[in-house]
């Protein structure tokens, strides 16, 4: 893989662990702004909300840009909001740098996402795909923990301080290394009988149109639906750490360092599978994940049981969801620009659901039980989707 892929990797773990890490510098973050927690926790909101949003849109407006651009502004953006927010005293002011960062990172994943997919032979996108999402993988299991230690040992502002230290170096080695030039950003050449001309692609319009495709939409549909079913566990497992296992709060960072590094795990043996052997990597990995989550229910109380399950389904979720979100690279191929948005779209709008899902489920009998039951549902949803349109889904070897 090629160098660059692994810099727009780095920028995508501080991005990773600036959206995951808020959930553990929320009651420092309210006290020192003279807010309620409920308040402090529509950061986590705006954030998810602009990415969902922010995604189509930015990369709308930067699709005429140099990638190398589009990439370098998207992550002094988010440094600057961070810097911002680090600094102020306002919680309007820190709400604000929140959809700045979401808007940013949005924006750059959408970029990332092709020009990941641009610097690969067709045929590897799922393995260039894996490397980019290993840099959220990664912040799940140091960043997120890092992050959230710095903030307890230093306060929150450290914690942000960080997050932009961290998008400096990935600036410099996009800057060094990312191609500029428009004949390989475009990826469109066309030979004409006075030489060799750049032909700028598809317009928006046509890139849009995309959108109207059956086979794109249930790729997205899909795509949504798993990460869904991933985020509204992980959202709300340190209550079943804490209550139905009834472990200690330090156990809680012990539960997601090995929910990451299963979703690491995860991403990199897709990657190897998801471009050859599509169909094979759901027809396994489906059928385990809701066997899982209902089982991890079930054996919640039992902490071996409980952690070896958190690593198994971390694994198993971020391979299919990876695969599917690799199956939208493919079907969006006609929308060189706008493609990774709709993958981002389709990642956040499963982040941004699931959670909000299980939270309804908290209140009911099933308690702190009920996201992992919610996760179960979801997968459910999602292969009785696959199999109503089973003729449309494309699983078979993406030719080269």
């Amino acid at each position: 893989m090629p160098l660059p892929l692994y810099l727009l990797a780095m920028a995508v773990f501080a991005m990773g662990t600036s959206e995951f890490m808020l959930a553990g510098l929320l009651p420092d973050i309210a006290a020192d702004l003279d807010v309620t927690l409920a308040s402090a926790g529509t950061l986590t909101s705006a954030f998810a909300i602009g990415m969902v949003v922010g995604a189509p849109l930015v990369a709308a407006l930067a699709r005429d840009w140099p990638r190398r651009t589009g990439l370098l502004g998207f992550v002094l953006a988010f440094a600057a909001a961070h810097a911002v927010g680090a600094v102020t005293t306002s919680f309007p002011v820190l709400f604000a740098t929140r959809i700045v960062a979401a808007l940013a990172n949005a924006g750059f994943l959408a970029v990332a996402l092709t020009t990941a997919a641009a610097l690969v032979p067709p045929d590897k996108k799922g393995r260039a795909l894996a490397v980019l999402l290993s840099g959220t993988t990664v912040a799940t299991v140091v960043g997120v923990p890092g992050g959230s230690a710095l903030g307890l040992l230093l306060g929150w502002r450290a914690a942000f301080w960080a997050v932009a230290a961290l998008c400096l170096p990935a600036a410099l080695g996009i800057l060094r290394a990312v191609p500029a030039t428009r004949a390989e950003e475009a990826g469109v050449v066309t030979t004409v009988s006075g030489g060799t001309t750049v032909s700028n692609g598809p317009t928006l319009h046509a890139e849009l149109a995309q959108l109207a495709r059956p086979r794109l939409l249930l790729a997205m549909l899909l795509g949504a639906l798993v990460n869904a079913a991933t985020f509204a566990s992980f959202t709300f497992l340190a209550p079943v750490v804490t209550g139905t296992a009834g472990l200690g709060t330090g156990w809680v960072s012990f539960a997601l360092m090995l929910f990451g590094t299963g979703s690491l795990a995860g991403v990199t043996v897709a990657g190897r599978l998801s471009d050859r052997r599509p169909g094979a990597v759901v027809a396994v990995t489906g059928p385990l994940l809701l066997l899982g989550w209902p089982t991890l229910a079930l054996l919640a109380d039992r902490p071996p049981a409980l952690f070896a399950l958190v690593f198994l389904q971390g694994a198993v979720s971020f391979a299919l969801g990876s695969t599917l979100i690799t199956r939208v690279l493919y079907e969006a191929s006609e929308a060189p620009t706008m493609g990774g948005s709709y993958a981002t779209a389709a990642l956040n709008s499963g982040a941004t659901a699931g959670p909000l899902l299980a939270a309804t489920t908290l209140g009911t009998a099933a308690g702190t039980l009920g996201p992992l039951w919610t996760s179960g549902a979801l997968i459910a949803l999602a292969l009785c989707v696959m199999l109503a349109f089973r003729g449309l889904l494309t699983l078979r070897t993406s030719p080269a």
